[in-house]
């Protein structure tokens, strides 16, 4: 019985039961009052056959028959304001009680009858009731209760049989249906929810909901909903440490081919040319980043940021940096990059991390604008507050759509370009943390967008970050 529909069977018993003994107590009662009734009737039919024979005179064993046929002692009928003793037998002297059925209480009834089924002393009762028929005004008898609690007995005893096969009969029929309606849904998601847990990966296991009855419907439908974000979410990982791998072997080759490239722009370094010493010390920067990232993927081998390496610098040099490379990837007629950062501004930080997060986030804004084909304005600025450093990118981009404002710090999920992966900004979120900072979506509208990068001063929070 530990079964749904095995305690929904024993419940269903129980309940039904316990309605037919609700019914069974006034049913008795009406019982009681009917064979009481009865009796009085019978008594009245005796008395008005000695009312008819002449002078109102019977033999003995005829008074005796119509006594017993009546199952009663004696007969009064009051007639005319008198009361007169129609038909008699010998009889216990004492009488036990009365009861008067002309305008009884359904409380009266039913304390009367059970008080008739518990007590089992034969004893004698005078029961008084209206004459049918209008035959006169009252009429009174005298009978034994054993007949009577016989047949309540009996009557009492049919009825609980009745009850009990009804009570059977109708817990059958709610257990098929509790099986057939709730048992079966709830075993099928069961069975769905076992099959999806050894693959969660495929998605050909996800519940489809099919259920008929609504409220299992809704659970169907929410566990379909939280089957298909769980595959996603495990997919994106699988792709995640697949990309992880990828990287650290493309890191192996490209740090090899880099280092080539390193050698090469510290010869330049040493020529005579000035636009090529102009240019120079940028690409042996450049350079020198791309080997750094490469090597430190591969040291941690996998997919993560290593934790920051902290020291205080001049913010404004690193942010010409980011512009301009940026500048050289794009028309200065169509985009205009610019900064507004005060100057001797000193921030303690990964140089290197905050080099790459303010490039994507620079990056991101350039290509936005590419996209529109209309020109436009990338501006970085910066503050120092009591308790943090804020960097704020600025550009008047198109915004950035509903779903990748959703999705913004997803990975796969949060790019704005077609074939674009959205792991931009999921690493400069990844690397702002890292710092014990945030990387904010300030707003984003048909004038442009604004994140802002925040770096906590707290040297706490910074050593705490950098463990």
């Amino acid at each position: 019985m530990n079964s749904l529909s095995g305690r929904f069977l024993v419940l269903t018993i129980i309940f039904v039961m316990l309605a037919e003994v609700l019914i069974f107590v006034p049913s008795v009662a009406r019982f009681r009052e009917d064979y009481l009734l009865d009796r009085l009737e019978r008594a009245q039919i005796a008395s008005l056959a000695l009312l008819a024979t002449p002078d109102d005179m019977v033999a003995p064993e005829l008074e005796a028959e119509l006594l017993a046929n009546a199952e009663v002692f004696n007969v009064v009928l009051r007639r005319d304001e008198v009361r007169q003793l129609i038909l008699s037998r010998p009889m216990p002297p004492e009488i036990y009680g009365t009861y008067d059925l002309r305008d009884p209480s359904a409380y009266e009834l039913i304390r009367d009858a059970l008080w008739n089924i518990v007590m089992t002393e034969d004893q004698v009762i005078r029961v008084i009731g209206n004459p049918v028929r209008g035959a006169g005004e009252v009429i009174e008898i005298t009978m034994p209760t054993g007949p009577l609690r016989a047949a309540l007995i009996d009557y009492g005893i049919r009825i609980l049989i009745l009850s009990a096969v009804i009570s059977i009969f109708t817990a059958a029929l709610l257990f098929l249906a509790v099986r057939r309606f709730l048992v079966k849904p709830m075993r099928r998601v069961v069975d769905h929810m076992t099959a999806y847990a050894e693959a969660p990966e495929d998605a050909r296991r996800i519940i489809i909901p099919d259920a008929g009855v609504r409220e299992l419907r809704d659970a169907e439908a929410a566990l379909q909903s939280l089957q298909t974000q769980l595959t996603t979410a495990l997919k994106q990982k699988d792709r995640l440490a697949q990309l992880g791998s990828a990287v650290a072997k493309i890191s192996h080759d490209l740090r090899n081919v880099l280092t080539v490239a390193q050698l090469l722009a510290d010869r330049m370094e040493r020529s005579e040319d000035p636009t090529v010493q102009k240019a120079a010390p940028k690409l042996v920067r450049s350079i020198s980043r791309a080997v750094n990232l490469c090597e430190g993927t591969l040291a941690f081998g996998k997919a993560e940021e290593l934790p920051p390496t902290l020291s205080r610098f001049n913010l404004a040099p690193l942010i010409d940096d980011v512009l301009d490379s940026e500048a050289l990837a794009c028309d200065p007629s169509e985009i205009v990059l610019r900064a507004e950062i005060p100057p001797g501004l000193m921030i303690r930080a990964d140089s290197e991390q905050l080099y790459r997060v303010i490039t994507n986030l620079v990056r991101n804004a350039r290509q936005a604008i590419e996209a529109t084909g209309q020109p436009g304005e990338i501006c970085v600025l910066a503050r120092e507050e009591d308790a943090e450093w804020v960097v704020c990118i600025r550009d008047s981009g198109p915004g950035l759509p509903p779903k990748a404002r959703e999705n913004l710090f997803t990975a796969f999920q949060g790019g704005v370009r077609k074939g674009g992966t959205g792991l931009g900004l999921v690493i400069a979120a990844e690397l702002v943390r890292g710092h014990g900072g945030a990387l904010d979506l300030v707003r984003s509208d048909e004038s442009g967008t604004e994140f802002a990068l925040r770096l906590p001063r707290n040297s706490a929070i910074l050593d705490a970050a950098a463990e």
